[in-house]
């Protein structure tokens, strides 16, 4: 009895459902009594205001639902318009021609309203304006835009980078057209309300036909009232429709019945393909079932869900990644949100409260809705929307395995303090480390959280193309073991810029070291900050307290340690995430229905296995083809291998060349599985989230999906062990960038100029310049939290290339050519630097090969200003050993 308890303790993450629930409360006002909002009514947010239009004032007694525009046109419409500030509402009146429009779509741009088509006089519209409430004079200002090509009685609208999409129904014949508004924004990003420049704009402006809306059934032509939401799939923003109602012709006149539409599709603006079109999604399924009910509403939420009400006050949830639907519970105070998960904590299709959203509008994370009651009795009123997610229970035993497991790492870093008697034991470790430590020093720094969060996470919502670019380690190893590495261990380096210095001169070595320093404190920011999120969204911790904890840890030990704390530390984490990575990826699969087929059959079934695009295009540069993720891969493995401090220094600690070449190729011996691993996981998170779609959390970050996973679905105690894994991988990370930045300041700002006398003070020195470095990072770790930023993993391939590429391609110009200068090496250096900032800002490069851009311009421009400024003095300068053509022969010290 007592074995299948403790069993049952363990697993009970597995049999947990924890649960979103949608909040309606009411939002109250001083002058409430006086609004009274009609049918079709739109809302939108102004800055801190929202504008209310007042619909149509129909007859409660004779209309009766559905309420569709089409029904409704006859009924009275109102001039009213209320702007909610606070808790005063501000009436005032705007025409039908001015936007108080029923049924009209609306957008928010620039803290105004667009106001498009809609029910004018009785009539669809085709009226676009601009309207946009003046705070200081309590007035609305309207603006006319160019009309829309057809009238339109219920359109719906997107905005996608200033660029205005529009959706008509078949009233006017199902088009899709686009207008481009960024002619309204100046330099500064602001909405100019000069007339004169709008009207300029509208008389030179037109609209732009799209393909249009497909007919879900040729049985029921006519459908209208489709919404529009964008919302990003993996791949990019793209535009989502669904919802609305179909029917055939004769109901207008009292024939046949009107009925929910419930197919969706998807389209993608972005799209350089001529022949584009909507992608249909099918039929909307609901835990297998397939929707009844018409959606009203939608509004987007966090980085990958859709939330779409219903008109039988149900809130559905959408994500646009794995394409599942799940349905949220509703309810309308706290108390009754928290009673009913106590009492039903398994249940996520009970709705305690009938609220028929009509208008929706969301801004930072709020969200606001027109609804209406059940009864169809009444005006519409205002509601606000939120989300109640469960309280984080990471639990007590989870808490303690971390807070231990990150005691011990600091503990065992701290042993190796009283070891450093100088800096040659403070940096290489006195060349005493075991060949399989420095491979797994290896394997870990390049690993870190970066690959064991980011990467998953970053698979979860694309497929396996970036596979093969990391896989080019298998190219990049040869060349660190028969150039680079020997070149290193020949002059004894201990800063991997000592070689430039060599081959160049000092100036060139000081560049180099300068900019991998500001390098590396990026990626210490970049690292902690993937890891603070991730982490902040499954322990009590926030974002900065585990920036902070990560910081201050580090400090610790590794300001005291040196490099045999970094790589012995290093050593267990590799352990600890790869034994974890496997037991996630078991756990993953038991969660599945159909266990390893329903892996394989998912994957395959939605292109998520893709690994090679074979686009040879014009355009390909930009994309994840083929040959854009080879050469990108061997770029960031050969800049590594070459150039980064933080991998050569693990050269220099072995006992002899024989030994840091082993370090290497078994190195490559663990990331190649090591990285199909996480591919696997990816695909499998996939695979788990689409099958569940509600165990995934709307409102976390795509790079928190596999933290969330380990914390809710892994054993307690277990999940607590593989997260510690994970905070301490961060740090183990940021500790080796804290050594390496300092072994390049003393090394090659400090020694070369004799400023300090004794090797004792060299050592306080390291000690302190740690220090700092480690500071420095944890400040740009606490910038770099940034809930916008959509995958962190997609801006490190953007850092490295910035970055290591320069540093990359000084190396090849050194080793590939005889002829290179130093005046040449500053040329690449500026040259190539300029190169990778233009392919990032004018975008004619994808990030992924930013570092070999930065190789093969330092590498052209380097060579050709070495041509146009050689001397006699440099023709004569001594290379031996310091090119693959005067390489001495392999020393084994």
């Amino acid at each position: 009895m007592f074995k299948y308890a403790v069993i049952s303790f363990l697993m009970m993450p597995l049999f947990t459902n924890a649960q979103t629930i949608i909040n309606w409360q009411e939002v109250s006002t001083s002058s409430v009594e006086q609004v009274d909002i009609g049918h079709g009514a739109f809302i939108s947010k102004q800055n801190n205001n929202l504008i209310i239009s007042s619909g149509v004032n129909i007859d409660k007694t004779t209309n009766k639902s559905p309420f569709i525009a089409e029904k409704l046109a006859r009924n009275n419409q109102l001039n009213s318009m209320y702007i909610v500030s606070g808790e005063s509402v501000f009436p005032t009146t705007l025409t039908t021609e001015l936007g108080n429009r029923a049924y009209a779509a609306s957008a928010s741009f620039h803290d105004t309203t667009l106001v498009i088509g809609g029910i004018a006089k009785n009539e669809a519209s085709a009226l676009v304006n601009i309207v946009n409430w003046q705070a200081s004079s309590k007035t609305l200002q309207s603006y006319a835009l160019p009309n829309l090509p057809q009238a339109a009685s219920s359109p719906s609208t997107v905005i996608i980078d200033n660029t205005l999409y529009v959706l008509t129904g078949s009233d006017a014949n199902n088009q899709f057209y686009t207008l481009d508004l960024s002619t309204l924004v100046n330099n500064k990003g602001e909405l100019s309300f000069n007339k004169s420049d709008i009207s300029y704009f509208t008389a030179h402006s037109s609209w732009k036909k799209l393909p249009g809306l497909p007919l879900a059934s040729r049985n029921k032509p006519y459908q209208n009232a489709i919404q529009l939401a964008v919302q990003n799939d993996g791949s990019g923003e793209k535009i989502f429709a669904m919802g609305g109602y179909q029917f055939s012709e004769g109901y207008l006149t009292n024939q046949g019945e009107v009925t929910p539409l419930i197919s969706h599709w998807k389209y993608d603006p972005s799209s350089q393909s001529s022949d584009k079109n909507w992608q249909e999604l099918g039929d909307i399924f609901i835990a297998k079932n397939s929707l009844k009910e018409r959606i009203n509403t939608l509004t987007t939420l966090g980085q990958s869900h859709i939330l779409a009400f219903t008109n039988q006050g149900n809130t559905l949830s959408f994500n646009a990644i794995t394409k599942s639907w799940t349905k949220y519970l509703a309810v309308n105070n706290i108390a009754e949100s928290d009673k009913t998960q106590k009492n039903n904590p398994q249940n996520n299709t009970v709705n305690s409260a009938r609220f028929i959203s009509e208008s929706v509008t969301s801004s930072n994370g709020e969200v606001f809705s027109l609804n209406r009651a059940d009864d169809n009795q009444g005006s519409l009123h205002l509601w606000q929307v939120s989300l109640k997610q469960p309280e984080k229970n990471f639990g007590w035993v989870n808490m303690t395995v971390l807070m231990v497991y990150l005691l011990g790492v600091v503990l065992l870093g701290l042993f190796f303090m009283f070891k450093n008697k100088n800096t040659d034991d403070y940096f290489r470790g006195g060349q005493s480390i075991p060949w399989w430590a420095a491979a797994c020093s290896i394997y870990a720094t390049l690993l870190s959280s970066l690959t064991y969060v980011a990467l998953p996470a970053m698979v979860y919502q694309t497929n396996w193309l970036v596979l093969i670019g990391i896989w080019m380690i298998v190219v990049a190893a040869p060349i660190a073991v028969y150039v680079a590495m020997p070149f290193f261990r020949q002059i004894n380096a201990t800063s991997a810029y000592e070689y430039l210095s060599k081959r160049f001169n000092m100036t060139v070595r000081l560049f180099a070291s300068g900019l991998f320093t500001l390098f590396h404190i990026s990626r210490m920011g970049i690292v902690m900050a993937l890891t603070a999120l991730a982490l902040s969204a499954v322990t009590p911790l926030s974002a900065s307290d585990s920036v902070l904890i990560m910081g201050v840890l580090c400090l610790i030990y590794c300001t005291m340690g040196g490099i045999e704390a970094v790589i012995w530390t290093d050593t267990l984490q590799t352990i600890v995430l790869l034994i974890g990575a496997v037991i996630c990826f078991i756990t993953i699969i038991m969660g599945l229905d159909g266990g390893l087929t329903d892996f394989i059959r998912i994957g395959l079934s939605d292109d998520k296995f893709t690994m090679v695009n074979a686009d040879f295009s014009s355009s390909s540069i930009m994309t994840l083809s083929i040959w854009v993720i080879v050469l990108g891969g061997i770029g960031q493995n050969l800049a590594s291998y070459t150039a980064d401090q933080s991998i050569v220094q693990r050269y220099m600690v072995t006992k002899d060349s024989k030994a840091a070449a082993k370090s290497i190729w078994a190195n490559v011996a663990m990331a190649v599985p090591g990285t199909l691993l996480f591919f696997c996981i990816g695909t499998g998170l996939y695979a788990f989230y689409q099958m569940h779609p509600e165990k995934l959390d709307p409102t976390i970050q795509i790079d928190q999906i596999f933290p969330m996973f380990i914390a809710t679905e892994l054993p307690i105690g277990l999940a607590g062990l593989i997260v510690a894994g994970i905070f301490a991988a961060a740090q183990s990370t940021v500790s080796t960038s804290m050594n390496s930045t300092a072994t390049t300041l003393i090394t090659d700002f400090i020694k070369p100029f004799n400023l300090i006398k004794t090797e004792k003070g060299y050592l306080n020195a390291a000690r302190w310049l740690t220090f700092v470095m480690g500071a420095l990072g944890t400040l740009a770790g606490l910038v770099f939290i940034n809930p916008e930023i959509y995958s962190l993993m997609a801006a490190y391939f953007k850092v490295i290339g910035m970055f290591m590429g320069v540093l990359g391609g000084l190396f090849v110009l050194g080793a590939l050519t005889k002829r290179a200068n130093s005046t040449g090496a500053i040329i690449g250096i500026i040259s190539s630097y300029i190169t990778t900032i233009a392919a990032w800002q004018l975008g004619w490069a994808n990030g992924y090969l930013y570092a070999t851009i930065g190789i093969f311009s330092c590498l052209i421009f380097g060579y050709i200003g070495s041509l146009l400024t050689q001397t006699a003095k440099s023709t004569e300068k001594d290379l031996t050993g310091l090119t693959l053509y005067t390489m001495h022969p392999p020393v084994t010290k």
